[in-house]
C-alpha cells in the first residue's frame, strides 16, 4: 500500500485507508490524507441509535459498546451484558429480601423500583445524630396534646396511653388507657370515699375534695382550713377582763354581763351576742354611773380597755357569722358595720356615718388564718365624756404642723373631742405590717341651715352687687373717687362670690381645682385690699372735715388705688403659688390646704386688713364726735357730718371688720354667715338706695321706661286703626 494507514484502519486499493468498525476519521470512513487518524465512536453518547431498553444502561468500549442492567435491576436470562433492547431481560431487585439487615435498628425496609428506603414505624422518628437510626417520639411532651383534657398522657416506646387522673374515672363505655379515653370527676362526697374529720364538712372539687370548717368553727392550732386533713373546733368567746385597780359598780356590772355573754355563747347565737355586746357598751356609755366620779386618768384607762376589749371580742366572735354584710345599732347611738367574706383580692369599702374605710380583702386576711376574713367599723358616741384632758398623741410631723397652724398655743390649750370615737378592726392583728395601706376618709357634717343661709345670702348679694356695679357705671351724678373704689370692690366681690357658688366643690380634676383655688385666693384678697382702700378713703374724708383738703385726697387715691388694689394681692398669690403650688385645692373643696400653715397666706393679710380698718373706723368716729361738738348751726355742714357718721357706722360691716367673727367659737357661725354673705346687699343699700342722687337717677330711668312703653302702645294702637280703615275702604 502506497499510503501508510494509522492505527485502527486498513489499506484499501493501495491508495486509501479505511477505519475499522467502531472508529471514524475526520474525512469519513475512507480517507487518503496520511495525517488523519481513526477515533472511537461513542455509541452510547448522543446522538446515538443505540437503545438498550428500560432499566438498562449503555456502556461504551474501544471500537464498540454493550448494555447492562441499571443498579437495582438484574437480567432474567442470566447474561450480564447484551447488545440491544430485544436482548433486555432486566427486572427490579428486591433489596429488602436479598439484604434483610440493610436498615439499622428499628427502621423498616421498603422496596422501591430500582432501590429501597428505610422508614421508622409509627411513634418513632429518625435520630438527628444518625438519620438511619429510629428513636421514640414522646407524644406527651411534643405539644400535640393527644389525650383528652380529662386524662393525663403516659408515653411508651412507639406509642402512648391516656389514663384518668387521680379522683377521676372513665365515663360509661370508655376504657381507661386507649387514646380515646374520656374521664369524669369522682364525687368522693356522695360516694363516701372522703376521709374528712367529723368536725368538718366535705366539699367535692374537680378531681378531689376538701374538708371545710363548719360555720362558727375554726381550724385547730396546727391545721389549715379547706385541706383533706382539716380538724376544727368551735369558735370560743375571747377573754375580756376588767381593768385592774378600777373600783366602779357600773363597770363591774358591765363585765358581769360580758361574762354571761361569754358563758352562753355559741355559733348559732352569734348574731344575738354581737347585738348584746353593742347594746351593753352603749348602755354603759349612756349611763356611766360612778364612772364619771373617777379621776381623769382612771377614766382614760377605762376607755382604752373598752375600745381594745370590744374590738378584740368583735374580731373573734364575728368569724362565726355567715358571709355577708351586717349592721348593728344600740339605743345609745353606737353603730357597728361588719363585712365577712372569703379572702380575695377585690376591694372593700365600709361606710359608717361620716367615715369611710377603704382596703382590699388580702389586707384583711391573716396569713396564719385560712378561715373567713372580717373587717369592722365601730362608731361609739359618748366616749368623749371620758376623754376630758386626755393628751393629744401625734407623731412629730403632725405635731409640727399643728403648732404652725395654731402658732404654738398647744401648751396652753386643753383639747376637746368634738366627734364620735371611730375605731376599726380586721382579722389580721399585725396591723403594723399590712400588705397594702388602709385608707380612712373622715367628713365633718355641715350644718344644713348654714349652707342654706350661705347660698341664699350670696345669691342675693350677687344680684345687689350687679345692680351696684351698673349704678356706679351708668349714674354719672354720683361718679367720684368713692364710687370708683366701691365699683372695684363690688366687681371683685361679685366675681369671688360667683366662682365660690359655682366651682368651690369641683374637685374632680386636681389641676382645675388648683386653678379655682388660686383664683378664689386672688379675688378675695383683692376684695379685702379694696376694703382697705375704702376704709382709708373714709378716714381721710373724715379727717379733711377739719383740714378741708379734698383735692389732695382725690389725687392720692387715684394714683394709689389701682396699683395697690390689684398688684398687692397678685404678689401674695404669686409667692404662695411659687412656694407651695401643690397646696392649692383639697380633697373636699377648691380652697387653700391647711398643711404647714398655708392658709395664713390668706388669713394673715385678711386679719391685718380688718384690724387696720377697725382702727380707721374708730378714728373716724372720734373725729366725727369732735366735729359734731364744735359745729355751728350751718345746716349743710351738719348734714354732711351726719351722713358721714351714718356711712362710717355702715362701714363696720362693709369694710370686712365682721370677718373676725369667723375665727370665734361655733356659736358665732350663724351671725358671721348672715352678715358677710349679705355684704353686697349693704353696699347696694348704703351707696345706691340711700344716695339721693342715685335715687333721682333711678326715677329718671323709670320715667323713661314708662314713656317708651306708652309710646310703643300708642304706636301699636295707631297701626291697628289704620289697618282697620284700609279693610273698610276695600
Amino acid at each position: 500500500c502506497a499510503l501508510r494507514c494509522p492505527p485502527n484502519s486498513s489499506c484499501v486499493n493501495g491508495t486509501a485507508c479505511r477505519c475499522a468498525p467502531g472508529f471514524i476519521s475526520f474525512s469519513g470512513e475512507i480517507f487518503t490524507d496520511p495525517l488523519e487518524s481513526c477515533d472511537d465512536i461513542n455509541e452510547c453518547g448522543p446522538p446515538s441509535p443505540v437503545y438498550c431498553g428500560s432499566s438498562a444502561d449503555c456502556q461504551n468500549t474501544e471500537g464498540g459498546y454493550y448494555c447492562t442492567c441499571s443498579p437495582g435491576y438484574e437480567p432474567v436470562s442470566g447474561a450480564m451484558i447484551f447488545r440491544n433492547e430485544s436482548e433486555n431481560t432486566c427486572r427490579d431487585v428486591d433489596e429488602c429480601q436479598h439484604r434483610p439487615r440493610v436498615c439499622k435498628g428499628l427502621s423498616v425496609c421498603i422496596n422501591t423500583e430500582g432501590s429501597y428506603t428505610c422508614q421508622c414505624p409509627p411513634g418513632l422518628e429518625f435520630s438527628p445524630e444518625d438519620p438511619r437510626h429510629c428513636t421514640d417520639v414522646n407524644e406527651c411532651t411534643s405539644g400535640k396534646k393527644p389525650c383528652h383534657s380529662s386524662t393525663h398522657c403516659l408515653n411508651s416506646m412507639g406509642s402512648y396511653e391516656c389514663h384518668c387522673r387521680p379522683g377521676w374515672k372513665p365515663i360509661h363505655g370508655s376504657p381507661n388507657g386507649p387514646h380515646n379515653t374520656v374521664c369524669e370527676d369522682v364525687d368522693e362526697c356522695s360516694s363516701q370515699q372522703h376521709q374528712c374529720h367529723n368536725s368538718t364538712v366535705y366539699v367535692n372539687t374537680v378531681g378531689s375534695y376538701t374538708c371545710h370548717c363548719r360555720q362558727g368553727w375554726e381550724p385547730k392550732p396546727g391545721f389549715w382550713d379547706k385541706q383533706m386533713n382539716t380538724i376544727c373546733k368551735e369558735i370560743s368567746f375571747p377573754t375580756w377582763t376588767a381593768p385592774s385597780g378600777i373600783k366602779s359598780q357600773a363597770l363591774s356590772h358591765f363585765f358581769n354581763r360580758i361574762q354571761d355573754l361569754g358563758r352562753n355563747f355559741s355559733s348559732a347565737s352569734v348574731l344575738n351576742t354581737v347585738q348584746d355586746l353593742v347594746q351593753e357598751t352603749g348602755d354603759l356609755l349612756e349611763t356611766p354611773g360612778d364612772l364619771k366620779t373617777l379621776p381623769f386618768s382612771e377614766q382614760h384607762f377605762v376607755v382604752t380597755n373598752l375600745l381594745f376589749g370590744l374590738e378584740n371580742v368583735l374580731r373573734g366572735v364575728s368569724k362565726a357569722l355567715p358571709k355577708g354584710s351586717f349592721t348593728f345599732n344600740s339605743s345609745a347611738g353606737i353603730e357597728l358595720s361588719l363585712e365577712v367574706q372569703v379572702p380575695s383580692y377585690r376591694n372593700i369599702t365600709l361606710i359608717q356615718k361620716q367615715t369611710k374605710m377603704m382596703l382590699t380583702w388580702d389586707t384583711v386576711h391573716d396569713s396564719g388564718d385560712s378561715g373567713l376574713a372580717v373587717v369592722g367599723l365601730l362608731s361609739t358616741p359618748g366616749m368623749d365624756r371620758f376623754l376630758v384632758e386626755a393628751p393629744l398623741v401625734l407623731d412629730a410631723e403632725e405635731l409640727t404642723t399643728l403648732r404652725e397652724i395654731h402658732m404654738g398655743l398647744l401648751q396652753e390649750t386643753s383639747h376637746i373631742l368634738l366627734s364620735d370615737v371611730i375605731s376599726a378592726f380586721i382579722t389580721n392583728k399585725d396591723t403594723e405590717n399590712l400588705r397594702s395601706p388602709v385608707t380612712f376618709v373622715f367628713q365633718h357634717e355641715e350644718d344644713p341651715a348654714l349652707t342654706v343661709i350661705t347660698y341664699v345670702g350670696l345669691s342675693l348679694s350677687l344680684l345687689c352687687l350687679l345692680l351696684a356695679v351698673l349704678t356706679f357705671l351708668l349714674c354719672k351724678a354720683i361718679q367720684n373717687t368713692s364710687t370708683s373704689l366701691h365699683l372695684q370692690l363690688s366687681l371683685c366681690l361679685f366675681l369671688a362670690h360667683l366662682l365660690f357658688l359655682t366651682a368651690i366643690d369641683r374637685t374632680e380634676s386636681k389641676v382645675l381645682c388648683a386653678i379655682i383655688a388660686g383664683a378664689l385666693h386672688y379675688l378675695y384678697l383683692a376684695s379685702f385690699t379694696w376694703m382697705l382702700l375704702v376704709g382709708l378713703h373714709l378716714f381721710l374724708s373724715a379727717r379733711n372735715l377739719t383740714v378741708v383738703n379734698y383735692s389732695g385726697i382725690n389725687r392720692f387715691m387715684k394714683k394709689a388705688m389701682f396699683p395697690v388694689g390689684y398688684r398687692v394681692p397678685a404678689v401674695i398669690v404669686a409667692i404662695s403659688a411659687a412656694s407651695r403650688p401643690h397646696l392649692y385645692g383639697t380633697s373636699t373643696s377648691c380652697w387653700l390646704h391647711s398643711e404647714k400653715g398655708f392658709k395664713w397666706g390668706f388669713l394673715g393679710p385678711v386679719c391685718a386688713i380688718f384690724s387696720v380698718n377697725l382702727a380707721f373706723f374708730l378714728m373716724t368716729l372720734w373725729i366725727l364726735k369732735r366735729k359734731l361738738c364744735s359745729l355751728n348751726s350751718e345746716v349743710s355742714t351738719l348734714q354732711n357730718t351726719r351722713m358721714l357718721t351714718f356711712k362710717a357706722t355702715a362701714q363696720l360691716f362693709i369694710l370686712g371688720c365682721t370677718w373676725f367673727l369667723g375665727i370665734l367659737a361655733r356659736v358665732m357661725a350663724y351671725l358671721f354667715t348672715i352678715i358677710n354673705s349679705l355684704q353686697g346687699v349693704l353696699i347696694f343699700l348704703v351707696y345706691c338706695l340711700l344716695s339721693q342722687q342715685a335715687r333721682e337717677q333711678y326715677r329718671k330711668w323709670l320715667k323713661r321706661i314708662r314713656k317708651t312703653k306708652a309710646e310703643s302702645e300708642k304706636y301699636t294702637l295707631s297701626s291697628r286703626t289704620m289697618s282697620d280703615g284700609c279693610k273698610h275702604s276695600e
